[in-house]
């Protein structure tokens, strides 16, 4: 399909695919404005998903500098995330996008499909330098619509002092056995082993992720023996007591609540509680997933990606690539990516914020290792593949169904 066509497929079906795909937290929440386009040619609009920054911060700030560069003024407006993909997709309907639209990675595709916005083809922005397995977030059908802004992932928070009362060295730690052993131990010693959120959302499908790509499992199989043997994981957990019964029902911030209190030695969750964390009170320490046999296993990516949307007049192109390029170059992106908490999109920016601070190591080899969730080329089909996933999470756990007889249903229903 051509980018900068004017074909408009806007349905029911993508906005259910947004609402599903922007329901992880993530991401900022607040409200916005509702942010029209300035009929002065001289300015120019920028939609983004971070209300939690006023005018006066220094995202703000970036903005109107990369804008004075490029000769123009802008006009910013903030949504929370869900309600900016909505309205970027009914601003199309219009010939009313914005010039500069900052949207969560498992959107895209969305947005794509429906013909909203450019290709890099297109548009000429350069992506050349972003780690390939973040890029592939923003590709379908072999196109890519943008350029990731930065990334946040998953990994294990683990609590020092619990860890070292049950005689568990963290070095010990590798993959699923030696991570079970070490729950085992903390268990008997009378300590709390692991939390994490497997609640029936997106959040769920979001947190079982590393163990399901960690088994070697597929998300077009979801079914498969690998599949199977991760879920497996997190229901042995339970009926041994590794994990409590409220992960079912746990958000990822109720998650991070429970680790919070000092009881428990791990917690998955991801680089957005590091302030938090260190607010807790106890000696912590991080270490991505570990795979099934060893390594680390791929977490989804959280983050944004900056994208230019299709527009009648077609001149307004030029500028809005000087705009994303400026949002997106190597001076920026520390800046940027330190204020909203993610780690960088390039290996060059990366090794400048571990340089800066080496706590964020393990989190750059997490987002090394990570994977989007609609790769693959899954593009709109991975939020019904989601929601059966956070299902068969949920029939397993709950003890409804055996992992396996849960996970098949899920495949069936995909099919």
């Amino acid at each position: 399909m051509n980018s900068f066509s004017r074909q408009r497929r806007l349905t029911a079906a993508a906005l259910t695919a947004l609402a599903v795909a922007t329901s992880v937290t993530a991401c900022g929440s607040g409200s916005g404005g509702t942010g029209t386009k300035a009929a002065d040619s001289g300015t120019y609009t920028v939609w983004d998903p971070y209300p939690q920054f006023d005018k006066g911060s220094a995202w703000a700030k970036l903005l109107d500098d990369c804008g004075t560069e490029a000769g123009v003024k802008i006009k910013r407006t903030a949504f929370d995330t869900s309600d900016l993909s909505n309205k970027a997709l009914l601003a199309a309907q219009q010939d009313n996008s914005a010039d500069i639209l900052i949207v969560d990675n498992p959107v895209v595709s969305t947005l794509a499909e429906a013909g909203v916005l450019t290709t890099t083809d297109d548009n000429k922005l350069d992506t050349s330098k972003a780690d390939p397995n973040l890029l592939a977030a923003g590709q379908s059908g072999g196109k890519t619509y943008g350029t990731p802004i930065g990334a946040n992932t998953l990994a294990l928070y683990y609590n020092e002092k619990v860890l070292k009362e049950a005689g568990v060295d963290i070095a010990s730690v590798k993959d699923w056995a030696s991570l079970t052993a070490a729950l085992d131990k903390v268990e008997k010693a009378g300590k709390k082993g692991i939390t994490f959120s497997a609640i029936g959302t997106e959040e769920g499908s979001f947190q079982f992720l590393p163990w399901f790509w960690g088994s070697g499992a597929q998300l077009t199989d979801l079914d498969s023996a690998e599949a199977v043997s991760a879920l497996t994981l997190w229901s042995d957990w339970l009926k041994k007591g590794y994990a409590p019964n409220s992960v079912i029902n746990n958000t990822q911030t109720t998650s991070w609540q429970e680790f919070a209190t000092g009881d428990y030695a791990f917690a998955e969750n991801g680089t957005w509680q590091l302030a938090n964390a260190e607010k807790a009170g106890f000696e912590y320490g991080v270490i991505p997933v570990p795979g099934a046999d060893g390594g680390n296993a791929a977490a989804p990516t959280g983050g944004e990606f900056v994208t230019l949307p299709v527009q009648g007049d077609t001149g307004r192109y030029t500028t809005s690539q000087k705009l994303a390029t400026c949002l997106t170059s190597t001076e920026n992106l520390y800046d940027t990516d330190t204020t909203l908490s993610y780690v960088a999109p390039t290996s060059e920016v990366q090794d400048k914020q571990v340089a800066a601070n080496a706590e964020l190591k393990p989190w750059v080899e997490a987002v090394k290792a990570a994977k989007g969730r609609t790769s693959d080329d899954l593009g709109t089909t991975y939020p019904k593949i989601s929601e059966q996933m956070w299902k068969a999470v949920q029939s397993a756990l709950s003890g409804s169904q055996s992992p396996k007889d849960a996970l098949s249903a899920a495949q069936s229903a995909v099919k």
